[in-house]
């Protein structure tokens, strides 16, 4: 028998073994590329939390920022908001249940709607839930709130829908008080 009639099944294993090593890693560089297009772009990952800085709003305005490309209302309310809010029944609500990232499970009452306990902050995520258009705020529509002016939904000082096509209240974001002047959305 010859040196090499000994070596043969050797040297055949080599190369099945080298064949499907740089097979393996030919699929590795070809799938890489499509796995990792699937992950959220840079800007999309700098957006997912802001701080806002809440000191210069005075009671009874509100402010509007940016977040996620939606707008936000970030609202100061004043005794007489919170008071009006507050005495809503449930029954009297066309959206009993509350979008509220922040408390999944609650129902619609303003106490569940609101950033603090006093009921002073309200963060909507400013979009009416008909179609998608910005409703008007600072008392406008029947109950004090918001007005949308694509279709007439009227919102109360709460954020929930009172009256028009709207199917639901104005949704509340994930957000929460860092400091007594600063509130993260996200």
């Amino acid at each position: 028998m010859s040196h090499a009639e000994n070596d043969a099944g050797t040297r055949r294993d080599f190369l099945y073994h080298a064949t499907a090593g740089a097979g393996a890693v030919a699929t590795s560089a070809a799938v890489w590329p499509l796995v990792n297009q699937m992950n959220p772009s840079a800007d999309t990952r700098a957006l997912a939390s802001i701080f806002v800085d809440v000191s210069g709003v005075e009671v009874g305005t509100q402010l509007t920022v940016k977040w996620r490309g939606k707008p936000v209302f970030i609202r100061r309310r004043s005794p007489e908001e919170i008071e009006a809010a507050r005495a809503v029944a449930l029954t009297d609500l066309m959206d009993a249940k509350s979008a509220n990232s922040n408390k999944p499970d609650a129902d619609a009452s303003d106490a569940n709607r609101t950033l603090d306990e006093a009921g002073e902050w309200l963060v909507m995520i400013g979009v009416c839930t008909h179609l998608g258009c910005v409703p008007i705020g600072d008392g406008a529509g029947e109950f004090g709130g918001w007005f949308c002016p694509c279709h007439g939904s009227h919102y109360d000082t709460a954020g929930r829908i009172r009256k028009g096509p709207a199917p639901r209240n104005l949704d509340v974001p994930v957000a929460a008080f860092e400091d007594e002047s600063t509130i993260k959305l996200g």
